[in-house]
């Protein structure tokens, strides 16, 4: 008996469509099949190629390694009440080795700062496996790969927003603060909010250090705190326009406005 003609593709299916992020991240039940999937995602031309490209060049301090270079999942428990929001992955940082903020001075910087809270379990951050754990908190990046300067487009920025929209729904059960590292994760953030169930007030607010905002639950339920923090990138925190003292003192902020009992100094 003839077999009817085939319907088109599922974007869920085909990783380098570009509905892959949206349909593939609103079928995923949970956290565990969310990062999951999104590690196969080609939705990005340019990302898909620099990412690759990056791990063949390698940098010579890494040449033994096998770059990861594929998208990076978050990181951290399921039922997390802080999450931290960065940029993206570093080329020879997550990228290379497969875990977010880990292997470059951006990551030592916030692993040292989250163990000295009592957030981690330890303050070094070398590669995936190492034995890292965080306690309470998750974190994640509104874009997935590493993108050429450290500088995602508008368009990319946007493909990929379903992923982290997807896993802040996933997280509402137990998430209470959030913080933005930097003015892109703030921007890339509030829409993602919003599509999580969160209302974003207009005009939408501005970012800087420091800035702490209350959004309500659509559906009556516990409102969210979102702060903003400086990146913990070397040019912020080598011209001392972001300290030590300033990152513990806001994430400790935001650890107790979610509930944990962070450490003092």
């Amino acid at each position: 008996m003839p077999q009817p003609p085939a319907g088109p593709p599922d974007p869920a299916d085909d990783p380098e469509h570009p509905r892959h992020p949206a349909e593939a991240a609103a079928r995923a039940v949970d956290l565990t099949v969310l990062d999951r999937v999104v590690t196969g995602c080609r939705a990005c031309p340019r990302l898909v190629e620099w990412r690759e490209e990056t791990a063949r060049t390698k940098r010579r301090a890494y040449q033994d390694w096998d770059y990861w270079a594929r998208p990076i999942p978050g990181f951290g428990p399921p039922d997390a009440p802080l999450v931290l929001v960065g940029l993206a992955p570093a080329a020879h940082g997550a990228n290379r080795t497969g875990r977010i903020f880990t292997g470059d001075p951006s990551g030592d910087l916030l692993y040292a700062a989250l163990h000295r809270l009592g957030l981690a379990n330890r303050a070094e951050s070398v590669r995936h496996g190492d034995g890292l754990a965080l306690h309470g908190v998750r974190i994640t990046d509104p874009v997935r790969c590493a993108p050429p300067d450290n500088k995602p487009s508008t368009a990319e920025r946007d493909t990929c927003r379903p992923w982290i929209a997807r896993e802040l729904e996933l997280l509402r059960p137990t998430v209470r603060s959030v913080v933005a590292l930097g003015g892109f994760a703030w921007q890339a953030l509030l829409p993602a909010l919003d599509t999580a169930g969160w209302t974003v007030p207009r005009p939408r607010p501005l970012f800087g250090h420091g800035a702490h905002v209350t959004l309500p639950a659509r559906d009556g339920g516990p409102p969210l705190e979102l702060f903003g923090c400086y990146h913990v990138s070397p040019r912020n925190t080598n011209t001392g326009r972001l300290s030590t003292p300033m990152l513990r003192d806001l994430l400790r902020t935001a650890a107790r406005t979610a509930g944990l009992d962070p450490a003092d100094d």
